[in-house]
């Protein structure tokens, strides 16, 4: 399969200790609707078509630490997610319950924590 013929991006997986809980927050936040609901299995459907979000039970979930530190859990993938406006963002995701990281490394993107302490950054294009 060279140049990757027949691959597309499906979705981006997170595991969580609750995955109803994070889909749910990610739903709220982005305003996509549920597609899947098992208890170990959630997904959300990208209303533009794109590739979607699901979200997978993990029951040894350890909350990643960021910025990361020797010795602590390391987040394995992170969102970013493109904003028109970064104010108005940041105040919808806080609404729906993301917490604001104390390290912000730029001016110009803002470091939040889902539920489930995966960090996700606001930006705008």
């Amino acid at each position: 399969m060279p140049g990757g013929e027949g691959l597309r991006l499906h979705a981006t997986v997170l595991g969580a200790p609750d995955p109803l809980a994070l889909a749910d927050f990610y739903g709220r936040l982005l305003g996509w609707e549920i597609r899947t609901k098992e208890p170990d299995w959630v997904t959300l459907a990208n209303p533009t078509g794109g590739p979607g979000l699901s979200f997978q039970l993990e029951d040894g979930y350890r909350r990643p630490v960021w910025p990361e530190r020797p010795g602590e859990q390391q987040m394995l993938v992170h969102l970013d997610l493109l904003v028109d406006d970064l104010a108005a963002a940041c105040a919808h995701a806080e609404a729906v319950g993301a917490e604001l990281a104390a390290f912000q490394p730029q001016d110009d993107v803002r470091v939040y924590f889902d539920p489930a302490g995966h960090p996700f950054c606001l930006f705008e294009h």
